[in-house]
């Protein structure tokens, strides 16, 4: 793994080289994954979710109840307890999730410095990058406004080429 001038993996900066967190990753893949259960299944455990998706149990319960708490999951204890959507997939978009788990910050955060990219608002000068990555962040954004749950899982669906 390449090493800048301080001695930092290049792997470290996050930003670059993982766009969406794990957590945000986890957190698509798992309300595509229940939107895809049969409307008559009820509340889906969180072993169940873990096991299928091959993703750590206490990792994702956190991701799940983080969900829960902005509304996009209900959840409920007990021996026949779980998880399901609060909303109809059409209506959950991809920004839904980024933005609770992620938050805004993924659509303003500066590719190489951290925190915002620079301007008056911020006092600095932007990065070298700002130009192209502006274009590409607006456009991710795009993307993520326009995408439903909904689309992820017939997309899923129908091809065996697409995994959740």
């Amino acid at each position: 793994m390449g090493e800048d001038i301080r001695g930092e993996s290049i792997r470290s900066h996050q930003n670059f080289t993982d766009m969406l967190s794990n957590s945000c990753r986890y957190g698509i893949r798992a309300v595509i994954y229940l939107a895809m259960q049969p409307k008559n299944a009820g509340k889906t455990g969180i072993k169940q979710i873990s096991k299928d998706l091959d993703l750590p149990t206490p990792f994702l319960a956190k991701i799940l109840q983080d969900l829960v708490k902005q509304k996009i999951l209900l959840s409920s204890k007990g021996p026949h307890g779980g998880f399901s959507l609060i909303k109809d997939p059409k209506k959950i978009k991809v920004i839904d999730i980024v933005k609770a788990i992620d938050g805004e910050e993924f659509f303003t955060s500066c590719i190489i410095h951290n925190g915002p990219c620079g301007g008056k608002r911020h006092n600095r000068k932007y990065c070298a990058l700002h130009n192209e990555y502006d274009v590409v962040r607006h456009d991710l954004k795009q993307i993520f406004r326009k995408k439903t749950i909904f689309d992820l899982v017939q997309t899923s669906e129908n091809s065996k080429l697409v995994a959740i």
